[in-house]
């Protein structure tokens, strides 16, 4: 398969997952069951992707692609993981309203915003720059990874950070 099938492949599913993303804030489905410990399990799936991220990092710059590139698999699978669950949660269940106020409230709109708006921007960024090492081509690859990486581990850790600051209003 060529780059550029890759590629288009890639921004149909960005398409398809941000339709969805959208979709879902105003689609709800009555539920009968209790997906309380989704939230939880989405943080946790968050933060162990920060800590793949990191690690996958460290491998790459000690030349240790085999533990590096099983690190971005294992990060990959676990945000793909993240955003199925993460999406029929919010078809299934109403939005949570962060009910702190003052500046923690602007904190965590901040956070709130930027994690949305990043997470939007990277999900394409991500598919185009794994492409780039699937088919072997490496320098465009680090040029993508070098600014797609802080963006994910942004994306990975503020998941998270959010949900704490959420979970009182849960």
């Amino acid at each position: 398969m060529t780059l550029k099938k890759l590629d288009f492949i890639a921004i149909i599913i960005s398409i398809a997952v941000l339709f969805l993303v959208v979709l879902m804030r105003y689609v709800k489905i009555d539920n009968q069951f209790d997906l309380s410990y989704l939230p939880p399990f989405h943080a946790i799936l968050n933060t162990i992707t920060s800590f793949l991220l990191i690690f996958a990092f460290i491998k790459i710059k000690s030349k240790n692609v085999n533990a590096h590139r099983k690190a971005i698999y294992g990060a990959i699978v676990c945000s793909v993981i993240f955003l199925l669950s993460y999406v029929v949660y919010h078809f299934l269940t109403p939005a949570t309203k962060f009910g702190g106020e003052g500046f923690i409230k602007v904190i965590y709109l901040f956070l709130l915003i930027t994690h949305i708006i990043l997470a939007a921007v990277s999900f394409p960024l991500i598919l185009f720059t794994f492409n780039r090492a699937y088919l072997n081509e490496f320098e465009k690859h680090r040029k993508f990874a070098k600014f797609v990486f802080p963006i994910w581990l942004y994306v990975a850790l503020t998941g998270p950070i959010c949900y704490l600051m959420l979970k009182p209003y849960y």
